[in-house]
């Protein structure tokens, strides 16, 4: 797959879940394998999986120190590209997203979700570029999660990530983490977002278990 890539692409996205239980051996193994198959520009995100173990900011040292961009409420410019990326956060779409009330431990929850997309708009604002791609980890509409068990949407994204797309004219939207979701969706103003979660493609699409997006 490596390989793959490394002839049919500019640059690589990686929507998170970069290590299986957030240990930096397992960041280590990753960056020697992109490191020797992959000599393209990569722009990353962490996931949940990447939290797992509390070693998160030396995971993200591991992959900085290789070159790789990581990016946690930052954008990047290549070209005539933008790029704004967050690792995003649980808590429900639509009518159904989780609100600040009660306990606080809910508050906490849903402050956390407020937290990650106003991290993407801050992103999003100091992008100069007509194109902008935002990478995720945690979907931002539904749309990306069908396919999954209905009683565990509300744990795969939060439409609160949804609110800056249309108001900063974003291109395109990746995200991972929905591994039995749908391949892609539109958001309410009509921005693709795709679902690039490995066990996705490589269900879906064996013989190229990976995204190519033209911008």
């Amino acid at each position: 797959m490596m390989s793959q890539i490394a002839t049919a692409a500019d640059l690589l996205l990686l929507a998170g879940d970069l290590t299986d239980y957030g240990l930096p051996e397992e960041a280590r193994g990753l960056v020697k394998e992109l490191s020797t198959n992959v000599r393209l520009p990569i722009i990353a995100v962490l996931g949940n999986h990447d939290f797992e173990s509390g070693a998160e900011q030396e995971i993200r040292n591991i992959l900085t120190d290789a070159g790789i961009i990581v990016l946690d409420g930052d954008s990047y410019e290549i070209e005539d590209v933008g790029f704004a990326g967050v690792k995003g956060f649980a808590g429900g779409f639509g009518r159904g997203v989780l609100g600040p009330w009660g306990e606080a431990t809910v508050k906490m929850f849903v402050h956390e979700a407020v937290n990650e997309t106003l991290k993407l708009e801050s992103a999003l604002a100091r992008l100069r570029t007509e194109k902008k791609v935002v990478l995720l980890h945690y979907a931002p509409i539904a749309a990306t999660v069908e396919g999954e068990p209905r009683e565990i949407f509300p744990y795969l994204g939060c439409g609160r990530l949804e609110e800056p797309l249309g108001r900063y004219g974003v291109t395109a939207v990746v995200h991972g983490h929905a591994h039995k979701g749908s391949l892609e969706g539109r958001s309410s103003t009509n921005i693709p977002v795709y679902n690039v979660a490995l066990p996705l493609m490589q269900r879906t699409t064996p013989g190229q278990a990976f995204r190519i997006l033209t911008i």
